[in-house]
This record gives C-alpha cells, sequence and structure tokens, in this order.
C-alpha cells in the first residue's frame, strides 16, 4: 500500500470514528435526559430554572418541535429511512477530497438527532406507563407499557420563553392577545438535527454540493459498469 492510499485511508477511518463518536455521545445525553425526566417529572411538570428557561415535560407523536404531521408508524419508519441513508451517504464520501472536517460533524448532528427520536418512538411505548398527573411513569410496569412498538411518544423538555407581551388592542386580529416568544418545546435530538441543517445551509453548503457530485459521479459509473457487463 503506497504512502498516499495509507494516508486516505487513516482521513477516512478517522471521519467515521469521530461521526461514530459524535453521535453516540449525542444519543446517549439525548436519552439519559430523557429517561430522567420521564421518570422524574409528571405530564406537564414545569420546573422553572432561569427566567428564561425552563424544564417542561411534555410528549408529542410527531416531529421536531412537536409539530405532527403524519402517522405515527410512517413517521417512525420515514425517520429510521432516513437515518439509514444519512449513514450511508457519510460512508460513501469518508475518501472524498477537498470536504471539510466540519461538514462531517453537520452529519454526525442530523444522524444523531434522527436517531435519539427513533428510540422514544420504537421503545418508549413498550418500557414505561404513561399515567395521569402528579403520578410519575415507571419504566417495565406491570400492566405494561402504554403503547405497542413504534408508537411510542417522543418526551421533550427544553422550554425557552425568552419573553413575553401582549399585542396592544389596536394591532389588527392579534389586539389583546398574550404572545409569548419561541414557545416551542423541544429535546437534545431536535436541537442537534437543527444545528447540523444550520451548519450545513450557512457554513458547508459548497461541501455538500461536492459531496452530492461525488456520489452521483460513483453512481453514474456504477450503471454504466453494470451496462456494459450486460452489453457483453
Amino acid at each position: 500500500m503506497t504512502a498516499t492510499a495509507t494516508l486516505e485511508k487513516n482521513v477516512a477511518a478517522r471521519r467515521i470514528w469521530m461521526v461514530v463518536a459524535i453521535s453516540i455521545a449525542i444519543i446517549l445525553a439525548d436519552q439519559i435526559m430523557k429517561i430522567w425526566v420521564k421518570t422524574s417529572f409528571y405530564l406537564g411538570e414545569d420546573l422553572p430554572i432561569t427566567d428564561w428557561w425552563h424544564l417542561k415535560f411534555i410528549e408529542n407523536n410527531g416531529m421536531a418541535f412537536g409539530l405532527e404531521l403524519w402517522n405515527k408508524i410512517v413517521l417512525t419508519l420515514g425517520r429510521i429511512v432516513a437515518v439509514v441513508l444519512f449513514i450511508w451517504f457519510v460512508l460513501q464520501i469518508k475518501y472524498a477530497k477537498g470536504i471539510r472536517t466540519g461538514f462531517f460533524v453537520a452529519m454526525a448532528l442530523i444522524i444523531a438527532g434522527a436517531a435519539g427520536n427513533i428510540f422514544d418512538c420504537v421503545f418508549y411505548g413498550k418500557i414505561f406507563n404513561n399515567p395521569m398527573p402528579p403520578e410519575i411513569a415507571v419504566a417495565f410496569p406491570e400492566g405494561g407499557g402504554y403503547a405497542g412498538w413504534f408508537e411510542g411518544k417522543v418526551v421533550d423538555m427544553l422550554y425557552f420563553p425568552l419573553f413575553s407581551f401582549h399585542w396592544p388592542s389596536w394591532v389588527p386580529f392579534v389586539g389583546g392577545e398574550y404572545y409569548e416568544f419561541f414557545q416551542y418545546i423541544f429535546n437534545i435530538a431536535d436541537s442537534s438535527i437543527c444545528i447540523g441543517v444550520a451548519l450545513l445551509i450557512f457554513f458547508y453548503s459548497n461541501d455538500a454540493s461536492k459531496a452530492f457530485n461525488m456520489i452521483g459521479e460513483k453512481l453514474r459509473s456504477k450503471k454504466e459498469v453494470n451496462k456494459n457487463d450486460r452489453s457483453k
């Protein structure tokens, strides 16, 4: 093996291990926080840390920030497919030249965030019960969990009500109504996805273009090889 080939192999290995390490760290942090909140807070409990940062336990069936757009099982399977595709994508570009380390960090953040919420969806319905407040959930209850496989709810707890006010009465449509800036409640996995996507958009869009072009070239080359093999 030449020195260049050895160097390329080492670079590829470092990229993959970095993605794996970041992903595992985020998934562990996300799951530890979720399990602690799930087994320590009753549903809806709100613990102020500061005026602008609370831990508030809610659950949702849908996407990041509590959005609900699709059927639960379809959404869970979609997350799994997305994670598999992102992992495949990273493996395909591990030898690519001209792609910066930050791009792989962004990919790791996205993979970890999507995977973190998959654990909730796949396992939490079987592992935990879901009692009415003020009772607190327990793991592996005698009566079984609150839902089937792939139908668990995502645990959210990070709440940042940065400021709030009432709209002046003269403002059309919303006059007199209460407004709270950033009322969404989310989790570490959601944050990881959003940070990863933001990095791609604002700092690594060129790297993403290079990666997609490289994969496109690889697929076209493979298609040509298969076509030539069939024509023989």
